[in-house]
């Protein structure tokens, strides 16, 4: 866990100190309830749940409320954490309300995941968190359900997912536009044959156009420094992220035009659009490798208007984001779908027949109960948000790049490697 607290002096920790931790800890794993430490196979004992929101404003009521309402989950204990006294307070009195008398609220988001009697963690903070929060929360044992995007960066993903399959938790991005396709019919078959190896080369084009909000979640380029407000950790808010002086418009739901924190409207939108397209074309074990950008000069702190950004997948399918509020539309190709004329003879028909149909996928309150893998895992919301931080990148190059999928990382640019694997701030680490 990165929590400067936690970093002890040279030779503080003395021989019998050592020793009593050492044996209140094995104390600790003797009473954990197996639904809190996991495992393959394993069903919990118990259909009751401790729960903790971190990241009380905007979508997080939402998120929590999720819990019961989308997934089920019978939640008897809550805890709430926010950098913003304001916020904080009103989740608590919220959380009142709802039955949760003894609600504690917390400002870091460290002293909630040390609890033992909190078995699933709610992140609906800015995405320059969701990292660092969801994998301290997997290594103490926790389940997480992540609002989208996943992640700030491309490395930070990566982590995730490593960090979700080392510990043995279900992880959940809150997006769920790949649960809609699993029960298409045309876009199940289309996965069959992209996946199976069937089709192995496709001159696929899918165009996705408007709905980015790009100019929504501009940042402002001259915004002028104030006082930092008393119901603020404004230290504890940028957190791993570049210090900046303090602006209104950096905190709350505009943090989404500055790339400290977000990544702007495509950021903020593409997830929902991306991970049904990644389920449906067979896109969650690769990635784009080849990545060009129609936009204006980008600002290196603040995000903006874009036009268009085309991705190119090493099998041929070309992917196509149109904002539609800068330049000249997209017409470089036309949209068309998977050509599936190899398959129309005998052989090929009965080929097709022989697929087995993709896995039913698994929901975030199935999968807490059974240990199953959730829908919308670690592994597979990672190749999703890495193609809108590879369009980002290009956006803020201005250049076309080109991405290795299997080492994830920018071929021949070290400019443009540096936003896969962009440094925290002191103290902060991966």
């Amino acid at each position: 866990m990165t929590d400067r607290q936690y970093t002890p002096s040279a030779g503080s920790v003395t021989r019998r100190r050592f020793l009593a931790r050492s044996i209140a800890a094995m104390s600790t794993l003797t009473i954990v309830s197996p639904h809190v430490l996991g495992g393959p196979g394993r069903v919990p004992p118990s259909e009751t749940f401790g729960a903790a929101l971190i990241g009380c404003g905007g979508r997080g009521p939402g998120t929590f409320s999720d819990l019961k309402r989308k997934h089920g989950l019978d939640v008897v204990k809550l805890a709430v954490c926010d950098v913003d006294s304001r916020r904080l307070r009103n989740a608590q009195i919220q959380a009142g309300k709802e039955g949760f008398a003894d609600c504690a609220a917390y400002t870091d988001y460290r002293r909630v995941i040390e609890r033992s009697d909190i078995d699933i963690v709610a992140i609906a903070t800015p995405p320059h968190w969701h990292a660092l929060i969801s994998i301290a929360a997997m290594e103490a044992g926790k389940d997480v359900l992540c609002e989208k995007p996943m992640t700030r960066f491309i490395a930070e993903g990566r982590a995730v997912a490593r960090a979700a399959e080392r510990y043995g938790r279900i992880y959940q991005i809150g997006t769920y536009g790949r649960f809609g396709k699993s029960g298409d019919e045309r876009a199940r078959k289309t996965r069959k044959l992209l996946t199976s190896g069937l089709v192995e080369r496709t001159d696929a084009v899918h165009i996705i156009r408007g709905g980015f909000k790009a100019r929504e979640w501009s940042g402002h380029v001259n915004a002028k420094p104030q006082p930092v407000p008393d119901w603020l950790d404004w230290d504890l808010y940028q957190g791993p992220s570049p210090m900046r002086p303090f602006h209104p418009h950096r905190h709350g739901g505009t943090h989404r035009g500055y790339w400290d924190y977000e990544g702007g409207g495509l950021c903020d939108m593409g997830q929902h659009y991306l991970d049904p397209v990644a389920y449906e074309f067979g896109l969650d074990e690769t990635a784009p490798v080849e990545i060009e950008a129609h936009a204006p000069p980008a600002h290196p702190q603040v995000c903006g208007v874009w036009g268009w950004v085309e991705l190119r997948y090493a099998n041929g399918f070309t992917l196509v984001l149109d904002s539609g509020e800068w330049g000249e539309p997209y017409d470089r190709r036309a949209a068309r779908g998977i050509d599936e004329s190899a398959l129309d003879d005998e052989e090929g028909r009965r080929k097709l027949a022989a697929l087995p149909d993709p896995e039913p996928l698994v929901g975030f309150g199935d999968a807490v109960r059974t240990r199953r893998e959730a829908g919308g895992n670690a592994r597979v919301s990672h190749r999703a948000v890495t193609i809108i931080h590879l369009a980002n990148i290009a956006i803020r190059t201005g250049r076309k790049i080109r991405f290795d999928p299997i080492a994830e990382r920018i071929v021949g640019d070290d400019a443009a490697q540096r936003l896969v694997d962009q440094p925290m701030r002191a103290l902060w680490h991966l």
